[in-house]
């Protein structure tokens, strides 16, 4: 490019810083937060961005064939036409600094007064917003305690209020226990005018009230009587099994000698019949051991009779 354009570039961007700069000086800070408060930084564009600590990175990698370096391009350089030509210029034809000077210190002494001012307003403008926040901050801490004690009245009445039912409800608790008690006492009395006759008639009646000897007898007396008894009742019962099975013996015995044959010696001989009437008191006597225990049979009868 030429050199003009180069220059004009260059003063194109000296006069956006310059206005850049101008403008950030002349825009409102904001004020500086109130004690025991903070700024929060809002996002006010159009569409909202989500703000994030870590920015999100991703590792990507690329392998290259390798290559010879290629040397750098030589400037441009345009071949040269026309002639040279020079023009003298003397002092004072093109640029007269008192002349050039003045509008720059116009606009200058401008922009410092108006900075000055905007500043001036700005403190003011402060200063009327930190009155006002400050009558606010008041006027809401009077609300506030005003609030307080409005609650802690309404409160006091609400705990006056159920103290004072609370006391009604005891006192009808207590006027319907008494009721009840003398209501009680009194059936109580009409109920136990009658009690004490009626209850030693129902324990004389189921028994309660008895005569000790007789009580005596039954418990104790005919329980042993009627032990005794079954225990005599037992022996007699087992002397006629022993009489009984003496009985079965002996007959058993006759019988078998009965049906034994008698050997011929005995029918040849007969000087030895007398053998006979012999043995016949023998079995005789025999009849007279068995009559006996049937005799001490009866006499036991007798004596449990007689008990």
């Amino acid at each position: 490019p030429s050199t003009l354009e180069v220059k004009r570039q260059r003063r194109a961007q000296k006069k956006g810083l310059a206005r850049r700069l101008t403008q950030e000086q002349i825009r409102a800070g904001t004020p500086e937060p109130v004690e025991g408060r903070e700024h929060v930084y809002v996002q006010t564009e159009l569409y909202l961005e989500e703000i994030s600590d870590h920015i999100i990175e991703v590792d990507g990698e690329c392998q290259t064939d390798e290559f010879l370096d290629r040397p750098p391009t030589p400037l441009f350089i345009p071949a040269k036409t026309g002639k040279d030509v020079a023009t003298q210029i003397e002092e004072g034809e093109l640029f007269d600094f008192d002349i050039e000077v003045k509008p720059i210190l116009e606009v200058l002494v401008g922009k410092t007064v108006e900075q000055a001012l905007l500043e001036v307003m700005e403190e003011e403008e402060l200063a009327q917003l930190w009155s006002h926040q400050r009558a606010f901050t008041e006027l809401r801490n009077a609300e506030f305690a005003e609030l307080q004690r409005l609650e802690e009245q309404d409160r006091r009445i609400r705990e006056e209020k159920e103290r004072r039912r609370l006391e009604h409800l005891e006192k009808l608790r207590k006027q319907k226990e008494t009721a009840e008690k003398i209501a009680a006492r009194a059936f109580a009395q009409r109920y136990l005018a009658d009690l004490i006759p009626s209850v030693f008639n129902n324990l004389h009646d189921s028994g309660f009230f008895y005569d000790p000897i007789e009580r005596d007898i039954e418990t104790e007396f005919l329980p042993w009587l009627m032990s005794e008894v079954e225990e005599t009742l037992q022996k007699k019962v087992l002397g006629r099994m022993v009489l009984d099975s003496l009985i079965r013996m002996v007959v058993e015995k006759r019988l078998d000698e009965f049906s034994r044959p008698l050997p011929s010696d005995q029918t040849e001989a007969p000087a030895e019949e007398p053998r006979e009437t012999d043995a016949a008191p023998q079995v005789s006597g025999e009849a007279d051991a068995a009559d006996q225990p049937v005799e001490e049979k009866e006499e036991t009868d007798q004596l449990v009779a007689e008990e």
